[in-house]
């Protein structure tokens, strides 16, 4: 059956998949400001509302259930965005800066999180990643392997994997049928086969987007049901998908 791109992508709306992972609009904000290394005092507003709607886009194209909080945000960053280009009056020259709630927002939020890494870093450091010594790690980077990936850095693995596809040249493609189940079997297939692999791997069999798509969406459903974890050796770095035998 032929479909146009937009069938295509109107029929890719029928898998969802609920997640309870995400941490809020702070969490993302705070992600952004990080691996763009910017000054969480001097915010380019301009800049951050776009990557920040980016993201939003991508999770409303994977179908995730966007809370509202991410709208209102995405909603604030505008109005700030717009009161920031406003020519400001002679009144207005001595009025704090418009970013001035949101920075201390996200201090507050960022001391907040390091207090909770902190925490778990205690509670975690007697156990080991690998408790198992029968396996077969080589050519994994196994101790290096110290940082857990969050859902916004699967999220930009996957966007780059997306941006580097080809551009579609014809109107008309031969879009197969793909469940999420059947990606699931697929990805745990091919775990079945490593002990962990490369984040991007799981993704080569394939260069149709609708397929990449369903498979990201298995990946998540998969993290939620805990069968799989994932690891980095440092944040924006990149990641690898391993079992969860435990």
């Amino acid at each position: 059956m032929e479909l146009t791109e937009t069938q295509a992508q109107e029929n890719s709306s029928s898998y969802s998949v609920k997640l309870d992972v995400f941490e809020g609009p702070l969490d993302l904000l705070l992600f952004l400001i990080k691996r763009d290394e910017i000054n969480i005092y001097d915010i380019p507003i301009a800049h951050i509302t776009k990557q920040y709607s980016e993201y939003i886009e991508l999770m409303k194209v994977l179908n995730l259930e966007v809370a509202g909080e991410f709208i209102v945000m995405a909603a604030t960053l505008i109005r700030i965005k717009v009161k920031m280009l406003l020519p400001k009056t002679v009144d207005e020259e001595e009025e704090e800066d418009p970013r001035e709630e949101l920075v201390q927002a996200l201090l507050e939020y960022r001391k907040y999180k390091e207090a909770a890494f902190v925490l778990k870093e205690k509670e975690e450091e007697q156990s080991q990643w690998f408790p198992r010594t029968d396996l077969d790690l080589s050519g994994l980077p196994k101790d290096e392997i110290l940082v857990e990936a969050s859902l916004y850095d699967l999220m930009l693995a996957f966007k780059k994997i997306v941006d580097s596809l080809p551009k579609e040249t014809f109107h008309t493609v031969n879009y197969p049928k793909v469940t999420i189940e059947e990606r699931i079997e697929y990805v745990l297939n091919y775990l079945s086969q490593k002990e962990g692999v490369v984040f991007t791997d799981l993704f080569m069999d394939t260069p149709i987007k609708l397929v990449m798509v369903v498979t990201f969406m298995a990946i998540l459903e998969l993290i939620r049901l805990q069968k799989i974890y994932i690891r980095q050796n440092r944040h924006f770095s990149e990641i690898w998908v391993f079992r969860n035998d435990r």
